[in-house]
């Protein structure tokens, strides 16, 4: 492969081409420093209560000294099932420490969805906030476990989570009636505070997380993430923000955490990188109530970092409400897990006066590939350049590298790859190339100048007549027409061209029509590219981080 990496020569300032080996013997190392160094800083914030670094420290502590009680054996996989709350944080933290493998659920999965999850990591404990209690009910017989932990939603907020559970249960009417054997959250640290810790032996090949994938092309895979996948990632995107973020080491950080750490994008590139930094985790539990959200933006102008997708910056500035918002001290918005439409960008920018970086990563990993720097001014509408110790090149179908300019596979090679799928060998082997890179799916070009900009998912593409038409660039243009929400366009089937472009469109005018959207693409886009149909729906099917599922589209 070339070694020519053109984005080298284009690097900001200040930001190294290689981070070289971890410095650490595991990432719980690396965390187990971070809260001795910043003890008695304010860590997180989860529902208006704050705990420190030396709280987070022996909480997570006692919850691994309760984990060892069960007997695990080391490597267990231990499962978590929870929005962003603080009960997350110390759960896969001692989980880690325990040395154990996390295995994060997204806590919106159906019971045949979590059953399936649950008996390919072969979990042998379930960690999860009592609102999804009824979901594993379900399935509890055909996925026995060594141990259920449960949490009530105010479980550790003192004589304030007596409040929020009183709430949820009688007001919200959030969870759902369950009857399990379990043990509560708070009493397993109880139990574990009466233990003394027992440091396991842990290094940077030993599994860190099972990450499943979305499962947005097809059925999920457990990502294998080390120790080393993880640290190395966390270090490289700390390396590519440190000369954008325009702060003193003693001055802390302030991370939005509305992503759920669930998902690969917010655990490492707010959750991880955020302790790495000594800031301050603002927890949003539930970021698709948008009206809570913006009041909750109100209370925190501090917010210095602010990890989204293109869907959530979308709902944000077409609520009236959000031009109150006032974020003076916004330093980065990063833009990760899907496309971000220049139009929402630029608005964004014009409300908030931060543009949004817009990044590149997957679960295989870590997540982050490449992203743009926070020095820039304006939205560039590609994806940046690969991180330090990244080697990203586009192939053929063949494995031919492309000449740039030219759009083909993009394939990776880094620290922060991971080891492969969770007991699946030759899915394992065909999505790695004979020279070691992954093979993304994603369809990409290299500039000139070395940014990587991403065309589309390679299972995404329809092909009209023998022509390529990829689904952002249609989007990208109807999502810029007056009237029009949001909108994902597929391939379907057709008998004389192969495929036609159908278009599936959230109005946001009752009056516009399939006429005006037909005659708008006409004006804008090349015949092929334009829709034949289109379709007018509700709300466009998305995943727990607002991605939107194309594959689901095809059953409305």
């Amino acid at each position: 492969m070339s070694n020519s990496k053109p984005w080298l020569k284009n690097y900001p300032d200040g930001v190294p081409s290689e981070i070289g080996e971890p410095s650490y013997a595991s990432l719980t190392e690396f965390l187990e420093e971070c809260f001795e160094r910043f003890g008695n800083r304010k860590a997180v914030e989860s529902m208006s209560k704050f705990f420190t670094y030396r709280q987070i420290d022996r909480l997570s502590r006692d919850f691994a000294s309760y984990l060892h009680t069960l007997g695990l054996e080391k490597g267990a996989r231990v499962a978590l099932m929870y929005p962003n709350v603080i009960e997350y944080i110390i759960a896969m933290l001692g989980t880690l420490r325990a040395g154990y493998v996390v295995v994060n659920i997204n806590p919106l999965y159906t019971p045949r969805e979590l059953e399936a999850q649950l008996h390919d990591s072969g979990s042998s404990v379930l960690i999860m906030m009592e609102n999804f209690a009824n979901t594993y009910q379900q399935i509890a017989e055909q996925t026995p476990l060594k141990q259920v932990i449960i949490s009530s939603p105010g479980e550790l907020l003192g004589i304030k989570g007596s409040i929020v559970n009183w709430v949820a249960r009688n007001i919200k009417k959030m969870i759902p009636a369950w009857d399990l054997q379990h043990i509560q959250f708070k009493e397993t640290l109880e139990i574990g505070s009466q233990h003394v810790f027992h440091k396991p032996v842990i290094g940077l090949d030993d599994i860190a997380f099972l990450q499943y994938t979305g499962g947005t092309t097809g059925t999920s895979k457990g990502a294998v993430l080390l120790h080393r996948n993880i640290l190395s990632n966390v270090i490289q995107i700390e390396a590519w923000l440190n000369p954008g973020l325009k702060h003193k080491p003693d001055q802390q950080l302030n991370f939005l955490c509305a992503l759920p750490m669930t998902h690969i994008f917010a655990l490492t590139a707010c959750a991880l990188l955020g302790i790495a930094k000594g800031g301050l985790l603002v927890l949003v539990a539930n970021p698709r109530d948008i009206d809570g959200f913006i009041k909750s933006l109100m209370k925190h102008p501090q917010i210095n970092i602010f990890p989204g997708v293109n869907t959530l910056f979308h709902a944000l500035i077409h609520r009236p409400e959000f031009k109150r918002v006032k974020l003076p001290n916004l330093l980065v918005t990063i833009g990760g897990g899907m496309a971000v439409h220049k139009k929402t960008a630029d608005h964004w920018q014009a409300l908030t006066g931060c543009p949004i970086a817009q990044g590149y990563g997957l679960s295989e990993t870590s997540p982050v590939v490449c992203v743009n720097s926070p020095l820039e001014r304006h939205f560039t509408g590609h994806i940046g350049m690969p991180m330090p110790s990244t080697d990203v090149v586009i192939l053929d179908d063949d494995e031919v590298e492309l000449l740039q300019g030219t759009p083909g596979e993009i394939c990776i090679k880094g620290p922060q790859v991971m080891a492969g799928y969770w007991n699946k060998p030759e899915e394992t082997s065909h999505c790695m190339t004979k020279d070691g890179y992954f093979k993304s799916g994603d369809i990409g070009l290299i500039t000139p100048e070395g940014h990587i900009q991403i065309v589309d998912r390679k299972k995404d593409m329809i092909v009209v007549a023998g022509f390529k038409v990829f689904p952002n660039d249609v989007e990208d243009v109807l999502s810029q027409m007056q009237g029009i929400k949001e909108c994902a366009v597929i391939g379907v089937p057709h008998r004389k061209l192969g495929e036609i472009v159908k278009a599936y469109v959230v109005k946001s005018n009752h009056h516009i029509t399939e006429s005006d959207i037909l005659q708008y693409c006409k004006e804008h886009l090349t015949s092929y590219k334009r829709p034949r149909k289109v379709v007018f729906i509700h709300e466009l099917p998305k995943s727990n981080v607002g991605k939107i599922l194309r594959r689901e589209l095809r059953n409305i």
